[in-house]
């Protein structure tokens, strides 16, 4: 199996998402030296931290934190472009993973009763064939042992691009195009909400106070990487 194993690489290499470097036969998805040297936020340790604070004033969140720091140009950027475009949902699974790891041990996300993944627009999610925010889903779902939900939020909206937008128009872009299906399903639940980058949090804002009318419900919040703005 070792020559078979040796000789399948050739024909496919296994390389690290983030630094595109060749993987040894231990590693998976990400090299351990970026695993090592990935900027990890620790906000999953920390209550008033810069994530939660995006969220001040504006929504009523219980706790909220993002895995890593985003940068352009940056290794961060590069594994999100990996899962989002090149079609390698397994960069959102194995990140889901092992920040789940840390949440479940995080006195701010115990007693989590749900994960919802942000919801793309069906016409949308076609077109990429997943979404991925499901994917990083997926991954907390195994290591916190929560269920996912993938139904119950949903968009009626399909809307533009949030990219060049300013935090206003993000805000206007989405405030009002996401909704809920089975409302007696997520009474008096904790719920987990989660995406893939945080940089307004516009469009989390607009899924948690759709969530928030449902009677008891609570709303905390996880995403892959967030900015620093």
């Amino acid at each position: 199996m070792s020559l078979l194993d040796d000789f399948t690489s050739l024909i496919y290499p296994r390389i690290c998402m983030a630094c595109g470097n060749s993987l040894y036969k231990h590693e998976k998805i990400i090299c351990n030296y970026c695993l090592y040297h990935l900027p990890k936020t620790y906000f999953h340790l920390e209550k008033d931290n810069p994530v939660s604070q995006k969220f001040w004033g504006r929504v009523n969140i219980e706790s909220a934190a993002a895995y890593y720091y985003f940068s352009k140009a940056g290794k961060v950027q590069h594994l999100i472009h990996q899962l989002k475009y090149n079609k390698q949902k397994e960069v959102g699974i194995f990140i889901g993973k092992l920040y789940g790891i840390e949440l479940k041990n995080s006195v701010l996300f115990k007693n989590i009763d749900i994960i919802i993944p942000v919801p793309l627009h069906p016409k949308k999610q076609k077109i990429r064939g997943y979404n991925q925010s499901e994917m990083f889903a997926k991954g907390l779902s195994v290591s916190m042992d929560v269920d996912i939900n993938t139904n119950i939020l949903y968009r009626n909206i399909s809307s533009e691009t949030q990219t060049k937008k300013t935090r206003y128009k993000r805000w206007e872009n989405v405030k009002e195009i996401f909704k809920i299906k089975d409302i007696k399903t997520l009474k008096d639940k904790h719920i987990l909400l989660v995406d893939d980058v945080i940089t307004t949090g516009a469009t989390l804002e607009a899924c948690a106070n759709a969530l928030l009318q449902i009677p008891g419900t609570k709303v905390s919040i996880a995403a892959m990487a967030c900015t620093n703005d």
